[in-house]
């Protein structure tokens, strides 16, 4: 393909720190392909404009590649399934997006024949951990270059070295790091580098949200065996939706927050995040399972929800446990079919009311507090009493 021996495919989001990668490896001998996988967050323009930049900063070839429909049916979809959120709060969205991209990437490496790979993560974060296992795990025998984490630099220091070849870039990429995409934004900055510090609503993608002007706003969501179908009764495939929901949501400020816990490395971090389609679903298809899955049921999903959310979280995706999680969610979701109404509030929302065909709260045949045809009064307090034996052995043994 180019006279040059070494060839390598740089996955390129266009921004400060993949941009400069392109510069560096160019010094270095390489010739660059990079590779911009749509994970959602890119508008038309800002996919046009990092479509020109990659051949100004020297690049050979480049690649766009849609991966949202995948994104959706290979990661978000379990998300949904097990109502992941790592600390009941954070959206798995740069943990499924990073995956997605890494495959993406080492499937144009294979087929163009290059002799490595490259990323532009830096040596501090998770996602530096994500891309060198998926690359590792699915393209063992390429080389695999990281110029950031390699050199050490920070953003000021790589902002000077690209002016210096000509290239700008506006003062807040130096002050904040900005991931968008489907499930969510994420964002990291000077205000994420402590535990007291308070991130400014004008870092998130969304801007300043003024509470007065926002009065609230009423919508239903379908589903149909866990996947979300429609929005007030309009049918949506799941990416529209997400987008629909996404633009709805952030407009109220909702899904926003900050999220500290532990990373891979070892260390706590902390991180600012925008995710309003993945808590407006993600709250509305826990409901839905209230009402038409079993306790037991209920409580294994939690379990194991969780348990899929942090392999993919920790980089883990390719472990078969994670292929067994999935058909254990997939099959809870059989009779997860219904209807879920929501209320958006600037900075909230409530979820107002369920319904299902399948529904196990069946008025009928019995009402909490109130009255029942399942049993009678004389065997609910037999029930009652044969429930508590074993506490009242406890304490009588205690006692002797």
């Amino acid at each position: 393909m180019n006279e040059m021996k070494k060839h390598v495919v740089l996955a390129f989001s266009g921004g400060l720190d993949t941009s400069f990668c392109v510069i560096h490896l160019r010094e270095q001998g390489y010739a660059v392909t990079t590779v911009t996988v749509d994970t959602g967050g890119f508008s038309a323009a800002e996919l046009q404009r990092i479509e020109s930049l990659s051949p100004r900063l020297g690049a050979q070839t480049h690649h766009s590649i849609d991966a949202r429909s995948e994104l959706y049916d290979r990661y978000l979809r379990y998300l949904i399934y097990g109502n992941v959120l790592r600390g009941n709060l954070y959206p798995l969205s740069v943990s499924a997006e990073r995956v997605a991209q890494a495959e993406k990437v080492v499937a144009v490496a294979k087929k163009i024949g290059a002799t490595a790979l490259a990323h532009g993560s830096t040596g501090a974060g998770n996602d530096q951990v994500r891309f060198d296992v998926a690359f590792r795990a699915l393209a063992p025998e390429l080389e695999l270059i990281t110029p950031i984490r390699s050199l050490g630099l920070s953003r000021a220091q790589e902002m000077q070295f690209l002016k210096q070849h000509g290239f700008e870039f506006p003062e807040k990429t130096r002050d904040y790091s900005v991931n968008e995409g489907m499930w969510g934004t994420s964002v990291g900055g000077r205000e994420t580098l402590d535990a007291w510090s308070t991130l400014p609503e004008a870092a998130f993608p969304g801007g300043e949200i003024d509470a007065g002007k926002r009065a609230p706003e009423r919508l239903a969501l379908g589903f149909n065996k866990g996947v979300p179908v429609a929005v007030d009764g309009k049918r949506l495939d799941p990416v529209a939706l997400i987008a629909a929901l996404n633009a709805v949501g952030r407009a109220y400020g909702i899904g926003r927050g900050v999220h500290l816990g532990d990373t891979i490395l070892g260390i706590k971090g902390r991180v600012g995040f925008e995710a309003p389609a993945a808590h407006l679903l993600i709250g509305a298809h826990r409901e839905l399972e209230k009402l038409t899955l079993t306790g037991k049921q209920l409580f294994w999903k939690d379990t194991l929800g969780n348990l899929y959310g942090q392999l993919l979280h920790e980089g883990y995706f390719f472990d078969p446990l994670a292929r067994d999680l999935e058909a254990f969610l997939s099959s809870s979701q059989q009779r997860v079919t219904g209807e879920v109404k929501l209320t958006l509030h600037p900075r909230s929302f409530s979820v107002d009311g369920v319904r299902s065909p399948h529904s196990l709260m069946d008025a009928r045949v019995a009402s909490y507090g109130e009255a029942n045809r399942l049993w009678s009064g004389a065997e609910a307090a037999g029930f009652a009493k044969l429930y508590g034996v074993q506490q009242i052995l406890a304490l009588q043994a205690d006692k002797e």
